[in-house]
């Protein structure tokens, strides 16, 4: 979302950004390990085997992409990586790496088998990305100095490190970058099972009394996102605190997220007026995105990273080459009658 552009979306309690809210939760509930890792199966398997044979060759490991939706442990899955590697971690983000000189400075201080974890890494500059081709490929810094005929490059050695690039947006990344990862993982969406061992797991760190059927009533309607499912366990021991005995219950988790405008399906009421936006102005679509993103006041990059994913895994949502479309399940969701399917009548024959 473009800074300054203030939404409905900045106060989201669903929403799988991070959040200052989220600060407590971090330290403590982050697992170190991936045996304590909880889902991305696929993932977790094939890192298991890339990070025991570097060990065993006494190697750093391979350049590392992670690519997927907010909120699911990208960050986590960093620093679980340097644990397991016996590394220690740099953290940065793309926005932050303002000019080549700030990368320089990050590179020439890790040491052999360091890593360099850079979020959002698809919004590097160009100019800085530059700098990056041959410090992944070669272990080398080329740095320019003066100007004009006098100008000069200079070679600086750097120590065998791993970069561990996250991105919410692979596509934007570019070609020659991409390819210089060794390793490349896309982080999926989490099943309702996996949350609920997640708020069981976190509920128990933090000391909070949630009943295995309280702790699955909260990952049913947290979109598949950890992050989303810790922010309600916290919201839920509010309303179990003052409305009940402490203990987070069915019932009182139904409460919760019903004063929360949070529905069994874990919308909640933009992405409710995004489907209705659809449904009563462009009879349920097709509509384009910018268009779609003008009625409702959003940013068309914040519908398309944020809203869609979710609606469209559950099924709500299609995107077809005309615009997006409202599925019949999102209508009967919403209470409204699904418009009857269309029929092209024949012309007589004569």
């Amino acid at each position: 979302m473009i800074e300054g552009f203030e939404t409905d979306f900045e106060n989201r309690i669903s929403a799988p950004e991070y959040q200052p809210g989220d600060l407590d939760f971090d330290p403590s509930l982050r697992p170190k390990t991936l045996e304590e890792y909880v889902g991305q199966e696929k993932a977790k398997e094939n890192l298991t085997v890339y990070i025991e044979a570097a060990r065993q060759r006494k190697e750093s490991l391979d350049h590392v992409l992670l690519y997927g939706p907010p909120g699911l442990g990208k960050t986590t899955l960093a620093a679980i990586i340097a644990n397991e590697m016996n590394v220690n971690i740099r953290i940065t983000s793309g926005p932050a790496i303002e000019k080549p000189g700030d990368l320089a400075a990050l590179l020439t201080n890790l040491s052999p088998g360091d890593i360099l974890f850079i979020d959002e890494i698809h919004r590097l500059s160009r100019s800085v990305e530059e700098v990056l081709y041959p410090a992944m490929e070669d272990y080398a810094l080329d740095i320019i100095i003066g100007k004009g005929p006098s100008a000069r490059s200079i070679r600086i050695d750097l120590p065998h490190f791993t970069l561990i690039g996250a991105t919410t947006r692979a596509g934007q990344l570019t070609a020659p970058l991409r390819d210089r990862f060794g390793v490349i993982l896309r982080l999926e969406l989490y099943t309702p099972e996996e949350l609920a061992r997640i708020v069981t797991r976190s509920a128990k760190i933090l000391e909070i009394p949630c009943s295995e059927e309280g702790a699955a009533a909260l990952a049913c309607r947290s979109r598949g996102t950890p992050r989303i499912a810790n922010r309600l366990l916290k919201r839920a021991r509010d309303f179990a605190q003052v409305m009940g005995d402490g203990t987070i219950t069915p019932a009182i988790a139904d409460t919760a997220l019903s004063r929360m405008e949070i529905d069994e399906l874990g919308l909640d009421a933009t992405d409710r007026r995004m489907l209705h936006a659809i449904i009563e102005h462009y009879r349920g679509g097709p509509v384009g995105l910018e268009t779609l993103a003008a009625n409702i006041g959003e940013e068309a990059v914040t519908l398309e990273d944020v809203y869609e994913p979710y609606l469209m895994q559950i099924g709500f949502l299609s995107r077809t080459p005309r615009g997006r479309c409202v599925t019949q399940s999102a209508y009967r969701h919403l209470g409204i009658e699904p418009p009857a399917a269309e029929t092209s009548e024949q012309p007589p024959l004569y």
